[in-house]
């Protein structure tokens, strides 16, 4: 007389489960691409760049003048 039988029973366990371990595992994903994308952008480009690279980089936004350019690249012995 108390309800009983008319509860989630095992089927509705078994999809709470689940439901709870996909949450997690998505939860941990999440995580795991976040950092790995943190990791990968920015730090790894900026320390392959090159002496040369920088100092045509540099030449390119306008904070050195043509005979710095020059001046530089000579010092490089490229």
């Amino acid at each position: 007389m108390m309800g009983w039988g008319y509860g989630m029973g095992w089927f509705g366990m078994i999809i709470m489960a689940a439901f709870w371990v996909a949450v997690v595992v998505g939860i941990v994903f999440l995580i795991r691409w976040l950092v790995l994308s943190t990791r990968a952008s920015g730090h790894k480009a900026h320390a392959e760049d090159s002496a040369l690279e920088i100092l045509k980089k540099r030449y390119a936004r306008g904070e050195i003048n043509k005979e710095e350019f020059e001046e530089k690249k000579r010092d490089l012995k490229v």
